[in-house]
């Protein structure tokens, strides 16, 4: 058996201001970081003292990378033999040196890139960086109107290698994309569609609660981050007893983290070895065919 997770601590601070963002520019307490810090220093000795093959995905409602406990964590996880891979979301606004540390065949980045924020050829230089030293890393972008340029631009200044996925803008009108718009956005992301027009879920089969689990900072487990019902926790082990395959509770589902690991929609074969990290398997070297996601750690 292999398991993947995702984990969310209580991390919510972020250094960016996006304005379609609820988290933007919020702050941590010291205290909320040092609970933080030893929420996630307690799950990295659960991951150590597994047997089971484990790939992590890190989903923080802020940025992680420019806390020294994310980095510290995500270079142990990759230094232990039954890891797979471990990944995390970021805005890639941190330097490159701790990467000297990490064992790169099993990291990934997924990287969103904020034109508001940083300058797109900055944010490049770094992704070439990431390139330089063989770090598999996917880039995406939120596909607002003003910013359908910057994605064309961005996406022919990225290597042709470098995956760019695009979501939906969250609070857009029902009319908000016209058919050309989506047109040039499918252009950039054969999948932008699955997150702009999301399928119904309901019934739908589900690789949550049976590979996959969503775990929060005190350990508690659920099938994932957007179906609160308790499976048990990760560190009393009860949760293990409670794994099976499930059909999805939700009307429907429009996050990736999410959908992704529906057994009807196509992200299990076409991201093969890359689900997490947000990578097409045609796209990824390195990939590891026949994976599954199969853990999440965070609040519903």
């Amino acid at each position: 058996m292999h398991l993947s997770v995702l984990y969310r601590g209580r991390l919510s601070s972020c250094n960016y201001d996006c304005g379609y963002c609820p988290f933007a520019k919020t702050y941590d307490s010291r205290a909320a970081l040092r609970r933080d810090a030893a929420d996630l220093a307690r799950f990295v000795d659960w991951a150590a003292a597994q047997s089971t093959p484990l790939s992590i995905l890190f989903t923080p409602w802020g940025e992680g990378l420019v806390r020294r406990h994310y980095r510290d964590a995500i270079t142990r996880l990759s230094h232990l033999p039954h890891l797979r891979r471990v990944a995390i979301q970021t805005n890639l606004c941190v330097g490159m040196r701790w990467l000297d540390e990490v064992d790169r065949d099993k990291l990934a980045l997924w990287c969103t890139y904020h034109p508001s924020q940083v300058a797109r050829d900055a944010f490049v230089a770094r992704c070439r960086e990431l390139d330089r030293r063989g770090v598999r890393h996917s880039v995406g972008m939120v596909a607002m109107h003003e910013h359908l340029d910057e994605i064309e631009a961005l996406r022919a200044q990225l290597p042709a290698a470098t995956p760019l996925w695009l979501n939906a803008y969250d609070e857009r009108p029902a009319d908000y994309y016209d058919d050309a718009q989506i047109e040039r956005l499918q252009a950039i992301d054969p999948h932008f569609r699955y997150n702009l027009e999301p399928s119904p879920s309901l019934g739908a089969s589900c690789l949550t609660g049976e590979s996959v689990i969503s775990v929060n900072g005190d350990g508690d487990v659920r099938r994932c981050h957007f179906v609160a019902a308790p499976l048990g926790n990760l560190y009393d082990g009860s949760f293990a007893a409670h794994l099976r395959a499930r059909a999805c509770p939700n009307a429907r589902c429009d996050c990736y983290i999410g959908y992704a690991h529906r057994s009807d929609l196509p992200f299990q074969r076409d991201y093969a070895g890359g689900v997490l990290e947000r990578i097409p398997a045609m796209l990824g070297a390195g990939a590891m065919p026949g994976t599954r996601a199969i853990a999440t750690v965070g609040p519903a």
